[in-house]
């Protein structure tokens, strides 16, 4: 694929204003009346309001249509949800269903198409072309990661590596020796990557790779730094849900001042989540999806649990799509205690901004004397580790402040010895709740 047709291709990121809502609004209407005639569910919901596809006029009328949650992909398992014949669909994704059954998501060709075209336009967006070789370090199979970001590499024409996930050490020999320019993966896993290249004597920051492209995890500010600090590249975050489509419904621009949604197929909402009211731009909530172009399986108002905000001001490079702010937290990451809310994505925060840790971590809920309490283990460094015993007392001193600085809480801090907390090769896992229900 040439340059132009790159520049083709992103050309709808620039579009005039007034003509993407137009295109969003005949996109909105025609979704929602393939999903009226063709999805059971969603049918019902709309009848039960007394709502039909043509009281959509306006882009503002989206609130008279019914939300959809996880819960509803669940109960209608695997197919329920679908709105084409399956001589259509042409590919199926899942979740790996730990906590109960699976979510099943499906794409005809049209639909891998968009997903293709939204990845293309996240790639040049970071800065990626034709020249470039990309590695891609997300899982694939039933996970969207692989193959998702796999069609984006191809669409901009340039060379895909599908290293997919595990063998941490093969994975650094293939970014030496091919001259890897860009990775795609979770944040947690390059991580590991920057760790396992030390090791083997390689410094990261001496290879071709510029740029990481890094989702299907939240990650902090202080992460970003660590990355790029350890490998010397430019760390973009991509946002996306298997519900939705996969990795690209928004990504970093080289601004880094939030997330681009590709509004032209996804419209994007901030609601209250107590209330489901539809909050203004600007305003902090919980962000709702409605894919515009999907047909195998619409997904209309859809709650995704992730708290960000739609950024109002301009972004500097010229975009007229709208951005996110990183995703805060999810809303069913949230544990409570002694009266406070609590995220983890609060105290890697902290975590990060004290001198002599890792950025790895655990944190351990359990429940003592009838009430709910929190412990964080960190993996100090391997210059701390050596230090006398007061030193490290001092550095335990300084994270449980820095933690209680952001959460409003004391919690006990154990420090541990450097690479003891398992590694992730995917999504990491940060929490351990142990607590008795």
């Amino acid at each position: 694929m040439d340059l132009t047709v790159i520049d083709n291709l992103c050309a709808a990121d620039f579009m005039r204003v007034e003509h993407l809502r137009e295109l969003q609004l005949a996109r909105l209407k025609n979704i929602v009346k393939h999903a009226y005639d063709n999805v059971a569910l969603f049918r019902s919901r709309m009848d039960e309001r007394g709502v039909r596809p043509e009281h959509i006029k306006e882009l503002k009328d989206i609130a008279l249509l019914p939300f959809f949650k996880k819960i509803d992909l669940r109960d209608t398992y695997p197919f329920g949800l679908f709105a084409v014949p399956q001589s259509e669909i042409v590919r199926l994704h899942a979740s790996s269903g730990t906590t109960g059954k699976p979510i099943v998501v499906a794409y005809t060709k049209q639909d891998l198409d968009v997903w293709s075209e939204v990845m293309a336009r996240a790639l040049a967006g970071a800065g990626l072309n034709k020249n470039d070789i990309v590695q891609v370090a997300y899982g694939y199979g039933l996970f969207t990661g692989g193959l998702g970001a796999h069609r984006g590499v191809e669409a901009i024409g340039a060379t895909v590596v599908p290293a997919s996930v595990g063998n941490t050490q093969r994975q650094v020999m293939l970014m030496r020796d091919f001259g890897v320019n860009g990775i795609c993966c979770t944040p947690s896993y390059f991580l590991h990557l920057i760790e396992a290249a030390n090791a083997a004597g390689i410094d990261m920051r001496e290879l071709p790779i510029r740029v990481g492209i890094f989702g299907a995890e939240p990650w902090s500010q202080g992460m970003r730094e660590r990355l790029e600090e350890g490998a010397g590249i430019k760390a973009f975050d991509i946002y996306g849900l298997s519900e939705i489509i996969g990795p690209g419904v928004a990504v970093e621009c080289t601004e880094h001042a939030g997330m681009h949604v590709y509004e032209d197929h996804f419209y994007p909402e901030i609601i209250d989540p107590d209330t489901g009211e539809v909050l203004p731009d600007g305003e902090f909530g919980e962000l709702v999806l409605t894919t515009l172009s999907k047909y195998a399986m619409p997904m209309i108002r859809y709650r995704t649990r992730d708290l960000t905000r739609i950024i109002t001001e301009p972004c500097k490079c010229g975009r007229t799509i709208r951005r996110i702010d990183r995703i805060s937290a999810r809303s069913d990451d949230m544990f409570i205690i002694r009266g406070v809310n609590v995220f983890p994505s609060q105290i890697e925060s902290a975590l990060l901004t004290v001198e002599g840790v890792s950025a790895n971590y655990m944190i351990i809920l359990s429940t003592e004397n009838g009430m709910d309490s929190i412990a964080l283990e960190v993996e100090i460094n391997e210059a701390s580790f050596s230090d006398q015993v007061r030193e490290l007392e001092a550095l335990q001193k300084r994270i449980s402040a820095a933690v209680e600085s952001v959460i409003g809480l004391r919690i006990k801090v154990k420090l541990v010895a450097p690479k003891s907390i398992a590694r992730s090769e995917g999504k990491a896992k940060r929490v351990i709740d142990n607590r008795v229900r």
